[in-house]
């Protein structure tokens, strides 16, 4: 299953590591990423396939979430199927 994933947070050393690092740890395969700082706020867009992670979408969504916490970051990841659903018209 493909997810969309966006993280945001004032720019520093180490945000996409921590983040991919943490993917890869739970096995899930970064198809597409994009990054940028705007005036300092970093903001990163990635296409993410978990069906190659032995853990249910709930589990990464909980490790982000936990990940988000500890070093201030702003971690949203989106079922793809439903971000295309709602961006249709």
């Amino acid at each position: 299953m493909k997810a969309v994933m966006t993280v945001t947070a004032s720019d520093r050393v180490g945000i996409i590591a921590g983040v991919c690092s943490l993917l890869a740890d739970m096995g899930v395969n970064i198809l597409d990423l994009n990054q940028t700082v705007m005036q300092g706020i970093f903001t990163m867009t990635l296409l993410v396939d978990t069906s190659t992670s032995s853990h249910s979408f709930d589990d990464i969504r909980s490790a982000l979430i936990q990940r988000s916490e500890k070093e201030n970051l702003n971690i949203h990841i989106q079922r793809a199927d439903i971000f295309d659903a709602m961006h249709r018209i």
